[in-house]
């Protein structure tokens, strides 16, 4: 299948700053449709439909890429959790919903891989063997389905990211490759940071950079780091979680669909100045609500 944004990757980094959001197993989770622990996107054959909101509001955020929840969508994941019938579906399915809400807003489509777990970089030969045919299996379905990149993310040994990005060039797909920087400053497998990035830089990633384990505040000096080191465009993916008071559409002067909703404080009926009060509420406040002592009702 064709790649499905009309504009690439590449174009649209020649542009300026692509903006991608992350976060779809733990926000999932928090919604009640991925189990914590294994953390396997059952949701997509499960719930489809709760994979599409989430979609939803990622584009309507501003969000330029749509990524395919199959992050822990591997062969091991899906066997540990009695779903190993489900893996090829499972794949194809999260990339066709993907295809789908990005057409809506014109989104990229990115397949996506993580860690494993099974790589062993005492016996990376071996070991690597079955990292590779897991790769192989979930990018392969990713790219008949139709993605415009890959996302290989949450790399915890550069032995390990690199078997990602080779599989990825083998099917012609750009690939963005991250890692989880969870040590201070080396992958499990002993190599700086940043040195790691170059490497991957020097391989042909087209973005190197890092993901999760960190906020903003701790992993950009790392990322200035990285910027130093290499051409080609960097990744930053902090831990998911709110960090600052913007949205980062936002942040970048972008108005999205969202925007229109977005916290106004200055409005707030309580927050808010007594100006904006008596423009949005009448001049009402919280101190104008009367409490019974004896209840938890309010009365006005």
């Amino acid at each position: 299948m064709a790649r499905p944004s009309p504009r690439t990757l590449q174009q649209r980094l020649a542009d300026g700053v692509v903006l991608g959001a992350e976060g779809y197993v733990f926000e999932l989770e928090r919604r009640g449709y991925v189990k914590a622990g294994p953390f396997v996107p059952e949701v997509i054959l499960d719930e489809p439909d709760a994979l599409r909101q989430l979609h939803r509001e990622f584009l309507r955020a501003g969000s330029d890429v749509m990524v395919a929840l199959t992050y822990y969508a591997h062969r091991d994941k899906l066997r540990g959790v009695g779903r190993g019938d489900d893996l090829e579906e499972m794949n194809r399915q999260a990339v066709r919903i993907a295809n789908e809400i990005a057409a809506e807003g014109g989104a990229l489509v990115a397949g996506n891989i993580c860690n494993t777990w099974a790589y062993d970089p005492s016996d990376p030969e071996t070991s690597g063997a079955v990292v590779r045919a897991q790769y192989e299996e979930q990018l392969g379905w990713a790219a008949q389905e139709g993605v415009d990149f890959v996302i290989a993310e949450t790399n915890d040994y550069l032995g390990e990211a690199l078997i990602g990005l080779e599989v990825c060039q083998e099917l012609g797909l750009p690939a963005m490759v991250t890692f989880a920087s969870v040590q201070a400053s080396t992958t499990y497998d002993g190599f700086d940071y940043v040195e790691a990035c170059r490497i991957l830089a020097d391989r042909g990633a087209a973005i190197v950079g890092l993901n999760c384990s960190r906020g903003p505040e701790t992993m950009l000096p790392l990322l200035e780091r990285i910027r130093a080191a290499v051409d080609v465009a960097v990744a930053a993916q902090p831990v998911p979680y709110r960090t600052s008071p913007a949205a980062p559409a936002e942040a970048l002067g972008r108005v999205t669909p969202a925007s229109r909703y977005s916290p106004a404080i200055d409005l707030h009926p309580v927050l808010g100045t007594p100006t904006s009060r008596t423009e949005v509420m009448g001049g009402w406040t919280a101190a104008d609500v009367e409490r019974d002592p004896g209840s938890s009702e309010i009365a006005l």
